[in-house]
């Protein structure tokens, strides 16, 4: 057995079924090793979104995705999805086949060092010189990825090592831990439950499972405890929940975010208030707030504003602890418990007021005046959410159209939004690639703008050739409408640099032997929804082209990002 096989099992035996894969010289024997194993390479045509797809698939599953690139060009080109793992706490693994050792250190072809490249924007950097270490070297990877705070390394092949002989043994995986809630955490919890009349929920981070989400719910149903969601991340509890009331960070509204500052106690859990939620640390900095963070990371990384109890524990584990909580707060000498949930009945009411308020798509004379040749976004969101199934999936990267599902996309099952808080472009239709086989069941929507498509819109043609369909649903209105948003803020009538010719996304669509309808017309949107849906139940890629007004770029009310 050489190296590439034995690393290819090790993989297997960490229950990898998907690699996402840009071959090259490099890493023959790896791809050689993933011939005889059960892995399923999947054939990306650009590094960066293969990277994208490790990221998502890592998001959607829990468990690190596979990315497989080739030296120097190969491993740039990925670098963009290793750092929105990093940003977004993703358990991914990278694998970069290297030059040969003899090769280092006299600029030789497509040479780079992989510290120096990767060491700020991930959790540790592996290079296999050793032949009979490379199968801990990979289980090693897989802990360090998923510990703690979860996030991306990377592992170096050298060429040469690579084609060694493997005579060690395959190592299995390392149980990792999700830390642990004490009886003196959850005394304090409940202390401190039992005296706020405005308590709070934030949710956010990975680390997810239905099974903790749906407890999350219960629990903040019964206790009548507002639950917000940190950016992107709107999928942890129930579009219809009793308790939801709405995200915080781009696309959020106004009176939402003054439910973070009004709360007298915040509980977040699997995040940490970092810029966005606080909208550039503007939010809850004051220190004598009442904050306990539940995270498994020891070191609070992004976090700012006051810490009363940190407790080490991921949302899974912690939510396992919810029982023995509500064992304190209904034991016969916890009254004021009870007491302080009566009073904070209007605070819960209130709060998801406001988002159902903030969610309710906004009549048509109350919209946008839509000129001739462009459709009304709105519709296709109302038509859109009432033709999906309750555990539809979305899908998006950045952009001001991402600001629609997350505002009106109704999340109902986790997980349901596969989204990059990093603001990086080009990561939806990859995402969405990911999430379907992730879960091949279940339907998902693409959301994506027409600068961010173009970004990895070859990646179509993965989405076909894999058999992953997908219904995308691509807003063009001929700009990069972020940064015209912000241009018109800072430089009134000043636009330059941000405006766009596209080409006719549908005949790109049906090159790659996907289904494709333009909807430059309000009335046409019900019915090109129907037929797209159609589409995908039937097996089939479907794009619809949307066309917009520059000035529907987003809903209004949304915060700009």
């Amino acid at each position: 057995m050489h190296v590439g096989s034995a690393i290819a099992q090790t993989l297997q035996e960490h229950g990898v079924s998907h690699a996402f894969v840009v071959p090259g010289e490099s890493y023959l024997a790896l791809l050689d090793g993933l011939y005889d194993s059960a892995i399923t390479p999947i054939i990306c045509r650009h590094e960066g979104g293969a990277a994208y797809m490790a990221d998502a698939y890592g998001k959607a599953t829990g468990t690190p995705g596979v990315v497989m690139t080739t030296r120097g060009p190969g491993a740039a080109n990925a670098k963009i999805g290793v750092y929105a793992a990093w940003q977004d706490a993703v358990p991914l693994v990278m694998f970069v086949g290297l030059i040969p050792q003899a090769d280092r250190y006299r600029e030789s072809f497509q040479e780079f060092d992989p510290n120096m490249w990767f060491d700020d924007i991930t959790k540790g950097v592996f290079v296999v010189d050793d032949p009979q270490r490379a199968s801990g070297i990979v289980s090693n990877a897989f802990f360090l990825a998923q510990s703690g705070r979860p996030g991306p390394v990377v592992v170096g092949l050298p060429e040469d090592v690579l084609t060694e002989e493997f005579t060690g043994q395959i190592a299995p995986p390392i149980t990792v831990s999700g830390g642990a809630v004490s009886d003196e955490d959850l005394d304090v919890i409940a202390e401190q439950l039992a005296r706020a009349q405005r308590p709070l929920i934030l949710e956010g981070g990975q680390g997810w499972t239905p099974d903790a989400c749906a407890a999350l719910q219960h629990f903040a149903e019964t206790h009548q405890i507002p639950v917000v969601n940190d950016t992107r991340s709107s999928d942890r509890i129930s579009f219809d929940s009793p308790a939801y009331a709405g995200w915080l960070g781009t696309a959020r509204s106004d009176d939402t975010a003054e439910l973070l500052n009004n709360a007298d106690l915040l509980i977040t859990i699997g995040g940490v208030l970092w810029d966005k939620p606080t909208d550039n640390f503007s939010l809850r900095q004051d220190y004598d707030a009442t904050n306990i963070v539940i995270t498994p990371d020891t070191t609070l990384r992004g976090h700012s504003g006051a810490v009363t109890r940190h407790i080490i524990a991921s949302p899974e584990v912690f939510a396992q602890s919810l029982e023995r909580l509500e064992q304190r707060l209904t034991a016969p000498d916890a009254g004021a418990a009870a007491s302080a949930g009566d009073s904070s009945s209007t605070w819960f009411t209130t709060a998801r007021a406001i988002q159902e308020d903030f969610s309710r798509i906004p009549a048509p004379g109350d919209r946008f005046d839509e000129p001739d040749g462009t459709a009304d976004f709105y519709d296709v969101m109302a038509e859109l959410t009432a033709r999906l199934p309750d555990d539809a999936i979305a899908t998006f990267g950045a952009g001001n159209h991402c600001f629609w599902p997350q505002r009106f996309f109704p999340t109902r099952q986790y997980p349901s939004m596969i989204a990059n808080r990093l603001g990086s472009m080009g990561y939806s239709l990859p995402a969405g690639i990911a999430a379907k086989l992730a879960f091949p069941d279940r339907f998902t929507v693409v959301f994506t703008g027409d600068g961010e498509f173009m970004m990895n819109g070859n990646e179509l043609i993965t989405a076909v050739r894999y058999d992953t369909p997908l219904l995308i649903v691509l807003l063009d209105n001929a700009q990069y409408g972020t940064i015209r948003a912000h241009q018109e803020k800072h430089y009134p009538d000043r636009v330059v640099g941000t405006q766009l010719e596209n080409p006719d996304f549908c005949v790109m669509a049906e090159a790659c032997g996907a289904w494709g309808r333009r909807v430059d017309n309000s009335d046409e949107i019900p019915a090109v929804l129907d037929e797209a849906i159609a589409q995908v139940e039937g097996g089939r890629v479907a794009l619809v082209h949307v066309v917009v007004a520059q000035d529907q770029a987003a809903p209004r009310g949304s915060k700009q990002a």
